[in-house]
Parts: structure tokens; sequence; C-alpha cells
């Protein structure tokens, strides 16, 4: 059979293409803020990750400009050999000051970063237990390890105990959980998780993608925010993100991040984050710890739209703790259902993400909205209106 039959046979864009409804690969024509040329019309962006707004920042624009003409387009290698800059040297360093840590290490990217933390520390023999819902990457980087996987429902701590009982008392054992969920904008059960970790000798890993600089004192994350930081074994993260940037990092003891150095293929294979992404990262932490307020202003934007579209009509997911976060998903359910309301929702001049399978179960596809420190309460209000109007009607 021919290799490439199941490439002829998947069909399903083309279906979506012809049917006017396929949401992916817009063309983005500004730059990325709380509203965009995409197109060739304004919309209003509440499908961005950049949560702190910071890719705007004339501050950051200007750290990556100087990086560039100082160290040029990249390093041609990877950190084990040529491609360490003083700029990965003093990012690593400030990442783990801020984030309580003993030491960090900056990877390609956060995809990349699950891939090289999780296929170094655990092996054959050994047991990872993750949350269902948990990031792709982390799921692509227990097949790299050739460790057990096994899966909780979703922050579920009494299935996870039951996954733990089952556990041999030789293997070694890391619980791994998104921080905030990526899809579903909630906030992992840390503090149990924390405490059966103890109870079974578990080391614990907290992907934080979606947690720094939405959460904790100043934008710490999610082990911050429940007063956990030493009692999180190692904690990644992205920095295209809430720091305006590509690629990605772990904070760990030093024992632990000296390890993963000298043993993780995606990190000792791949090159170095470029000289301009490596500056504008360090730049948007520094505007991260100078101005702690941004985060505050994100959570309460965050509850407005969801006191805003609750008010309205429009069913949402909740946070599953005390805090808003800025992922706020409107379940749709049906598949072609989806498509059909992010289109409208498009044409209207609103911009979401469609989130179906594999990225969510086959009955619950969801329309993916998030939200920046630098949306405006009327730019928020003319979005929800427009939602309302086309969600609702569509129910």
């Amino acid at each position: 059979m021919d290799l490439f039959k199941k490439c002829y046979d998947y069909t399903t864009p083309n279906q979506l293409r012809e049917a006017g409804l396929y949401p992916y690969f817009h063309e983005l024509q500004s730059k990325q803020d709380v509203e965009v040329i995409m197109e060739g019309k304004r919309r209003i962006m509440l499908g961005s990750n950049n949560y702190l707004g910071l890719t705007t920042r004339d501050s950051v624009i200007e750290a990556g400009i100087k990086a560039l003409e100082k160290y040029g387009s990249g390093c041609s290698g990877s950190r084990f050999l040529n491609g360490t800059l003083e700029l990965h040297l003093e990012l690593e360093r400030e990442l783990a000051d801020f984030l309580g840590k003993e030491s960090a290490c900056i990877f390609s990217t956060g995809f990349s970063s699950n891939l090289g933390i999780i296929s170094a520390i655990a092996g054959r023999g050994d047991y990872i237990i993750c949350d269902r819902e948990n990031h792709a990457s982390i799921y692509d980087g227990c097949k790299l390890s050739n460790a057990q996987m096994l899966r909780y429902r979703h922050n579920d701590m009494a299935d996870l105990e039951r996954l733990l009982k089952t556990v041999p008392e030789t293997a070694g054992i890391l619980i791994v959980t998104d921080g905030v969920f990526s899809m579903g904008g909630d906030v992992c059960n840390l503090p149990e998780i924390v405490r059966l970790a103890k109870i079974y000798g578990a080391r614990v890993m907290v992907d934080d993608a979606h947690g720094l600089g939405v959460l904790g004192n100043g934008g710490r994350g999610t082990a911050d925010y429940f007063g956990l930081t030493d009692e999180v074994d190692i904690m990644m993260g992205t920095f295209s993100k809430s720091l305006a940037s590509l690629g990605g990092y772990m904070v760990a003891s030093t024992e632990v991040v000296e390890y993963v150095k000298h043993n993780s293929r995606p990190f000792i294979f791949c090159a170095s984050i470029p000289p301009a992404c490596c500056a504008t990262a360090i730049e948007a932490l520094r505007i991260l710890k100078s101005e702690p307020s941004l985060v505050t202003t994100l959570n309460g934007l965050s509850q407005y739209v969801r006191d805003g579209l609750t008010a309205r009509g429009v069913k949402i997911r909740l946070s599953g703790s005390d805090y808003a976060t800025p992922i706020v998903p409107i379940y749709t359910y049906d598949f072609m259902n989806t498509f059909v309301v992010c289109k409208k929702l498009y044409d209207e001049g609103v911009y979401t993400n469609t989130v179906v399978p594999p990225a969510t179960p086959a009955t619950e596809c969801l329309i993916r909205t998030s939200y920046m420190a630098t949306h405006t309460k009327p730019i928020l209000d003319e979005a929800m209106d427009i939602i309302a109007k086309v969600v609702v009607q569509n129910d």
C-alpha cells in the first residue's frame, strides 16, 4: 500500500474550504495586538496568548532590534556547542531568580521544553502520571521517554491516587500537570497533587505555559499562587505567551537542570533561540517584574469578560479557582457547529480559536477566547455583544 494513501484520503480541510468554514491560517497583516488587520479587515483579537500585551511594547521591540544588530540573526548551533550567548545565561539567571528556583535552562520552544525535560528525567521502568487534559507536548514527551504513562481523569484527585497505588514501589514516579489548562482555562489542584506526591514518593512537574504572567504574586505562576514553589520539583514554561517572544524554559534544582542539559536530546540537538528572541524575553520579564499591576489588570479584565458573557446568556466554563484566568472557553460541543459559529464571529469582526479533536474530546468542541491586559472595556463590550448575538442565536 502507498504510504501516502492517508494523505490523499484526507479531505476534511478541503471540505471545510468548499463550505466556506475553514478557520485556520488566516493571514495577519498587523502586529499581534488587541485589534488586528486580518485579511484586510479589522478584527478584535480574542485568539492570542499575548496575555500581558507586550508584543507591541516599544521597549520590547527595541530590545530585539539592538540584539539583532549586536549578535546577528542567529547562533547557527545548539547551546551545547557554539550557540550559548551571554543573553541566554542572563535570561536563565533572571528566570531562576524570579521563579524562586536554583537554576534554569532555556529550550528552543515551549513544545521542545516538555519533550526535552520529560524524556530526560523519565525512562524505561519509570512511571509518568498525567492529567487527561495536559498539553500535547507533555504526551509526546512521555512517548519519547519510553516510561509507562498513566492518565487520570481531569483534576480528579481520587483517580490520581488510584493510579499512584498501582505503581511498583521500585519505580520512579513523575506527576505532570498543566498549571492553567490551555483549552479550559481552569487551574490544577496543585495542593492535592503535592500532598499525594509526598505520600507515594513521586516528583511533581508543572507546565506553566499559561500560568506565567497570569497567576501568583506578580505573575510568578501556579506554584506561587498556591504557595508551593518549594514543593514543586520542576516548572516549565514558554516565552511565546506572556513574555512576547519565542522559546521555552525549565526551572528546578541545580542538579536536575544540569542532568537535563547533558541528557536531553531536544536540548542538545536543537539550535538555541535567536538573539532577538532572547533579548525580547528578557525585556518582557523585566517589565513583568517592574509592573506587577499588569497581572492585576489582566485578572480584572478576565473577570469582567466572564461576568459580561454570563450576563449576556453565553455559557462558559468556570476557572475552577477564585482566580479568573484569561482563557474563557465557550462550548459548542458539535464539530460542524463549532466551525459555523467561528465563521460567523470572524465575519462579524471577532477572531477566536476553533478547537476540535484532537485538541478536545469529540463531544466537547469549543471556541477558545483569550484576553490581554491591554484590552479595554469598550472593545471587550463590543466583542461580547457580537459573541452573544452569534452564539445565543445559534444555540
